[in-house]
């Protein structure tokens, strides 16, 4: 399973337009066809006007395939293209290979908390074998939805998916895990491998499967 992440940079104030086409016609022509949609979020802290979909494919074999099906359709070509297009500032994709699978939370009214590290070159395979095997400890506190390892177009990085009910949840798991001594020690592990770390705050589209 290979799965992709697109984050589109849009022109300020154009986020709801880039929901309202993807829910009116996007998703309709699309569907689940041509990738799975697993989740589609707006940016509210963090990198802000941004749009971030999170597509599972297979393999690249079929994601290639199934991306040159999807750019042959009429409705998708001349509805949906140029209604988008013009909002659009950056496109930026990553993809990632699961090393926890994808599990969605037990109830909706969630929202999620995409965090990316760049890793020292040639460490992430380990630093992640230690990150899920503390996972139990810090699973105490919060819901992860996946954890993932780059595989391009940068290969040393590494991104997990959180669900929370509201900011104070947040706060008070983290708070909360900084306390267990499993936690600290994989925290010491894994600081000396860290060179760069992200964190964006995404709130659910209507039409997301993830909410």
């Amino acid at each position: 399973m290979i799965y992709e992440l697109r984050t589109y940079t849009l022109k300020a104030g154009s986020i709801p337009a880039m929901l309202k086409a993807n829910e009116d016609i996007g998703r309709p022509v699309r569907g689940d066809d041509y990738g799975k949609l697993e989740g589609y979020w707006f940016t509210d802290i963090g990198p802000l006007n941004q749009v971030m979909h999170l597509w599972s494919y297979n393999d690249m074999v079929e994601r290639d395939k199934l991306r040159k099906e999807l750019g042959s359709l009429e409705a998708w070509v001349k509805e949906y293209i140029p209604i988008i297009r013009p909002s659009i500032i950056k496109q930026e994709l990553r993809f990632m290979e699961a090393h926890r699978d994808l599990v969605p939370p037990n109830d909706q009214g969630n929202f999620y908390e995409f965090r990316n590290y760049r890793i020292k070159p040639g460490n992430a395979g380990e630093w992640m074998k230690r990150f899920v095997g503390v996972m139990p400890t810090r699973e105490l506190y919060s819901k992860n939805i996946c954890a993932w390892i780059t595989q391009s177009p940068d290969p040393n990085e590494v991104s997990h998916l959180w669900a929370y009910k509201d900011t104070n949840e947040r706060k008070i798991a983290r708070d909360g895990v900084l306390q267990e001594p499993a936690w600290q020690e994989f925290s010491a592990y894994g600081a000396q491998f860290l060179e760069e770390m992200t964190s964006t705050l995404l709130w659910p589209a209507s039409f997301s499967p993830l909410k």
